[in-house]
């Protein structure tokens, strides 16, 4: 169950940060009140996390897998581009989380 908890903690905190980005800097309330309801919701499940993990594996998983989602609809959504060592970087970010989640006692496989 827990790993649904961090799915759905990433899905909002991608979703904030969408929103934070539509906002266009706090100046339109829509987006505003949806980042401010999607960050809510992805730090209490992110609460719900902590009972089961280290805080600094929750962490690692949900932001490095937010980064790569963010960029991905922000390339896709916002006309936003990637270079090579963007790209790369990004791919070493799902390379380390892999590691985490293949091979470390720390996370409940």
């Amino acid at each position: 169950m827990h790993w649904l908890y961090l799915a759905l903690a990433v899905l909002f905190e991608t979703i904030g940060t969408s929103a934070l980005q539509a906002s266009q800097q706090f100046t339109r309330i829509g987006p505003s009140i949806v980042m401010v309801a999607s960050y809510a919701i992805s730090f209490y499940l992110l609460a719900l996390m902590l009972r089961v993990m280290p805080v600094g594996i929750v962490y690692a998983l949900w932001s490095g897998l937010g980064i790569c989602f963010i960029a991905f609809i922000g390339y896709v959504v916002f006309g936003q581009k990637l270079d090579l060592a963007a790209v790369i970087g990004m791919a070493m970010i799902i390379a380390g989380i892999a590691v985490i989640n293949l091979f470390s006692n720390a996370t409940s496989h």
